[in-house]
């Protein structure tokens, strides 16, 4: 009897080492890609989104997730157009007394309907006014191809002006101004600044784009070439949809509005600009920044290795991604100070990771595969 039980827990112990090893094997096989190896954490994520495992309405795991309570009221509301219609925004205002600065956020979405909107972003949105202590307003602009450009810088523009103008209803600080985006809301995020600018609009103290899209032109960029088959969580094909609709027109693709990286950049605000290693837009939103700095704005440039176009969305899991959100929310807290100062334009590539954390980031990683093997047994047998 014994010795059956120590040939069943022996048994048990082996299966248990080769489902483990088998894990590790397979989530090693998924950091390897097209464009090369990349680290395992972004290799299953990667993997994850390709095969649809996961979705962007799931939600993350409460292990990486804090809690407590808000420090935010948050209210949707509508606010008027320049052509009769109204646009949603939501706003996340602090509930400590006094007056707060003001942070417009334009999400990403490749400019088009089903991509993105105010809630695909939210989480950012709300780290962003968790660490800035700040209104944030995200903006909902609208989205082609039912409405090309430029209703969507209009719209963009003109939520910073309401913002301004009616600062009052969320306590907020109208002669301290920013504007955030990431990808396609990048590119908004610095358009605003431009039509600011030529319209003797408001005041804006700072620029943050997160991998943003800077021209519509065909640009021979590198990374455009080696990460452009949508493995990256974009595509050429994307890139090419967004164009098409967004502005249908040839002409309208060296507008400034639409292409800043060709524009007269004079008398723009501080940028912060993050780009990622394994994404098509890099080389583009690298080169704006060297075009900013040739215009005499104070640029950080600041590249993170290991990671794809829309980590920072993925923070709550992904090291790289809180890093890059921690390092906008220290440079806006910086830009929105009285009379802050800015050190020269700088690049920084930001490749090594303490040893304790890429140990962490593994750990994460072979949890996560775990975690997607078993999600994708379990719906084979069910669907027997």
């Amino acid at each position: 009897m014994l010795k059956q039980l120590k040939k069943f827990v022996l048994s048990c112990m082996m299966m248990i080492l080769l489902c483990v090893l088998g894990i590790m094997i397979t989530v090693e096989y998924w950091s390897h890609t097209e464009a090369g190896k990349v680290p395992v954490k972004t290799g299953v994520l990667l993997h994850a989104v390709d095969q649809r495992i996961v979705t962007s309405g799931m939600k993350v795991p409460k292990i990486f997730t804090g809690s407590g309570e808000s420090r935010f009221f948050r209210k949707d509301m509508m606010i008027p157009m320049s052509d009769g219609e109204e646009i949603p925004v939501r706003i996340y205002q602090p509930k400590a007394e006094g007056q707060h600065p003001i942070i417009l956020y334009y999400h990403g979405g490749a400019f088009l309907e089903g991509y993105g909107n105010i809630q695909t972003h939210d989480n950012i949105v709300r780290a962003l006014a968790s660490k800035t202590n700040s209104v944030v307003i995200s903006v909902e602009y609208r989205l082609a191809p039912t409405y090309p450009f430029p209703t969507a810088t209009e719209d963009s523009f003109q939520a910073l002006v309401w913002a301004e103008k009616h600062a009052d209803l969320f306590h907020g600080d109208p002669s301290k101004l920013a504007v955030v985006g990431d990808s396609a809301g990048g590119n908004l995020a610095t358009v605003v600044t431009l039509m600011a600018r030529d319209r003797n609009g408001p005041n804006i103290a700072a620029q943050a784009l997160l991998y943003p899209l800077t021209t519509f032109q065909d640009v021979p960029f590198a990374s455009r070439d080696s990460y452009d088959n949508g493995y990256y969580f974009i595509s050429r094909g994307v890139m090419e949809k967004a164009r098409e609709y967004y502005t249908p027109d040839e002409k309208m693709w060296s507008n400034p509005y639409t292409s800043p990286l060709d524009a007269n950049l004079e008398n723009l605000p501080p940028a912060l600009i993050i780009t990622a290693e394994f994404d098509p837009l890099r080389d583009e939103g690298e080169e704006y920044a060297k075009r900013l700095a040739q215009f005499d704005t104070p640029v950080t440039a600041s590249r993170y290795n290991g990671v794809m176009h829309g980590f920072v969305s993925l923070y709550e899991v992904m090291h790289r991604g809180k890093q890059a959100l921690n390092e906008t929310a220290t440079y806006l807290n910086t830009a929105l100070q009285e009379n802050p100062e800015y050190q020269p334009n700088s690049f920084t590539i930001n490749d090594e990771q303490p040893a304790l954390t890429k140990l962490q980031e593994r750990g994460e990683a072979y949890a996560i595969g775990a975690f997607l093997i078993g999600k994708q047994a379990f719906t084979m047998l069910t669907s027997w």
